[in-house]
């Protein structure tokens, strides 16, 4: 993988890694409102596929959208950015 940033990727914070291979990332953003212009606190979760099980709950993880691998799956672990401090 090159240096380059990757087209759609995001970070995120691992939230959830009870299911083998699987993980919950949150991703947190603020946007304008329409209406008021009050930037507003959102945020998204994303389930990941982590095939060798490498994250944990805490991580800060770059995920990139893939194929459909299940129902809820399309997006796969791309690397770790930072592992939580125990």
């Amino acid at each position: 993988m090159s240096d380059t940033e990757l087209k759609g990727a995001k970070v995120g914070v691992v939230e959830s890694d009870a299911r083998d291979k699987s993980r919950k990332v949150v991703i947190h953003y603020k946007s304008k409102h329409p209406k008021y212009g009050k930037f507003v606190s959102k945020r998204t979760v994303l389930h990941v596929h982590d095939e060798n099980n490498e994250s944990s709950i805490g991580d800060i993880v770059e995920i990139v959208q893939c194929r459909p691998i299940s129902k809820t799956k399309s997006w796969k672990l791309s690397r770790i950015v930072e592992k939580r401090a125990d």
